[in-house]
């Protein structure tokens, strides 16, 4: 053991994979290290992984060997005595799978390793004490996750310092499976509540069509994200995503006092208690906002414009944004004028487009209400892109690109595409509009329009939403 090292780090072949150079301090005593500093590792590179617990493996004599396991977890080995020959193995899916690290560990050396790269070891001197730290506690659901590799696996070629067949190993080890039938680790689960919504639905297709593993889809009747006992039925270590698709969207019912207490229920406490889940796990949180968290007063709003909420549905969510910002890990969605799968304004113009040529009448749609239309599908995508390329956390604006337009443009495209003559779409104000109509109408936002700078800059380039519209249409139609 070497004393009075730096302490650095070294990247290994695996990603991931990090060698810590521990300083020990020593006299004729004994020795001191700093076994685990957190701000000092992580300055250097480390993870802030959020260790729960603390294992020790005593092996007695020379020559033990053990692995080679993949767990549900990232874990921080060290040596606390003795030393050890250690063997890694990357078991993830990817370009990655099946490389190959070797090294020696004493007191002097650690190891960061990541969820899914399988470990092992061989202690090099009796009465050897390995250490590990583990971001998840044990669980019968996490073991049935775990991935192993045979230590004597030909392809792995592992060069042994003490011949396996003088080791000590154990019965279940000798019967771990070689590479070429090791099933890789899959991703920690997804959690998307609001599955049976317009996005919901945009999510499932885009999981199915991509083939993507670990997805789970809830809806109110399965897990009600504004109830704090809905939470007792999962065991959170096991997710690494959740996204709240989920949301109370009735605007003008949320002006009545029963809407009211959902609308606060679904978009500002449920997204406050994903909120404190995510947290305490280190789950990245995806959240789906609204323009109605602006009052409309700016042309097109930026991701740092002030909350200036105008209705109850925009109180509530920006109360539902406020709490999902101080997830350490989260994207903010903003969105406006949402279309997809179920009721939306598209579908009724096209009904309304078919009515008009069967019978020579005309509509009338506000004039005075600006912005660009939001489709789910695309929604998904941009959500996928941020997820996958790691994005930076925070805020970003989602919409259609292209022109800003009115309600009563939108309406006079779709009756154009629908076949129908566009002009038999009449203009009215948002103050005539409301005038007829009873009960409760919530104030919409003049300007919804979204700047897409930010999520341009991430490498997402949203589709004009007069393209999308187009294929909405034509899909719908047929």
């Amino acid at each position: 053991m070497e004393f009075e090292k730096e302490l650095k780090v070294t990247e290994t072949n695996i990603p991931g994979l990090l060698v810590f150079e521990l300083p020990v301090h020593g006299d004729n005593r004994g020795w001191f290290k700093e076994n685990w500093q957190r701000e000092k590792l992580t300055s250097l590179g480390l993870p802030d992984f959020g260790p729960v617990q603390n294992n020790i493996s005593f092996n007695t004599t020379r020559g033990v060997t053990r692995g080679i396991h993949a767990e549900p977890w990232d874990k921080y080995i060290s040596i606390a005595t003795g030393e050890i020959f250690g063997a890694w193995v990357d078991l993830r899916p990817g370009d990655s799978f099946g490389e190959v690290f070797t090294t020696r560990l004493d007191p002097s050396r650690a190891i960061f390793v990541p969820r899914g790269v399988g470990n092992s070891f061989q202690t090099l001197v009796d009465g050897t004490a390995y250490t590990y730290l583990v971001n998840a506690h044990w669980s019968l659901e996490q073991k049935k996750t775990y991935t192993f590799v045979n230590l004597a696996d030909p392809e792995l070629n592992i060069q042994w310092p003490i011949p396996l067949e003088e080791s000590e190993r154990s019965e279940a080890d000798l019967q771990h499976p070689l590479l070429k039938d090791t099933k890789p680790m899959g991703p920690r689960r997804t959690l998307v509540t609001g599955s049976n919504g317009q996005l919901g639905h945009a999510i499932q297709a885009y999981v199915e069509s991509h083939h993507l593993e670990g997805f789970e889809f809830t809806d109110i009747d399965t897990f009600d994200f504004s109830d704090p006992s809905s939470y007792e039925q999962y065991d959170w270590a096991l997710y690494g995503t959740i996204i709240n698709a989920g949301a109370y969207t009735a605007v003008d019912k949320a002006e009545t006092p029963e809407g009211r207490i959902t609308a606060w229920k679904a978009n500002a406490q449920g997204p406050a208690l994903l909120a404190k889940v995510a947290t305490e796990h280190k789950i990245t949180l995806v959240h789906i906002s609204s323009d109605y968290v602006f009052d409309g007063t700016m042309e097109e709003h930026g991701e740092s414009e002030s909350f200036a909420p105008m209705s109850v549905y925009g109180e509530s969510k920006a109360a539902g944004d406020i709490a999902v910002a101080n997830v350490p890990r989260h994207y903010i969605l903003r969105s406006s004028w949402v279309i997809g799968e179920g009721h939306n304004f598209v579908k009724t113009m096209m009904m309304l487009a078919k009515k008009t040529t069967e019978n020579d009448s005309t509509i009338t749609v506000v004039d005075d209400q600006y912005g660009r239309l939001t489709f789910t599908k695309d929604m998904a995508e941009a959500m996928f892109h941020l997820l996958d390329s790691q994005a930076s956390y925070g805020t970003y604006n989602l919409t259609g690109s292209g022109r800003i337009a009115s309600w009563r443009e939108i309406a006079q495209e779709v009756f154009e595409l629908s076949g129908a003559d566009r002009n038999r779409v009449k203009p009215v104000t948002t103050d005539e509009y409301m005038g007829n109509v009873s009960g409760p109408v919530a104030p919409r936002p003049v300007h919804s329009a979204l700047d897409l700078s930010k999520l341009i800059a991430a490498g997402y380039q949203p589709a004009d939403w007069e393209q999308s519209l187009a294929e909405y249409v034509e899909d719908t139609a047929q």
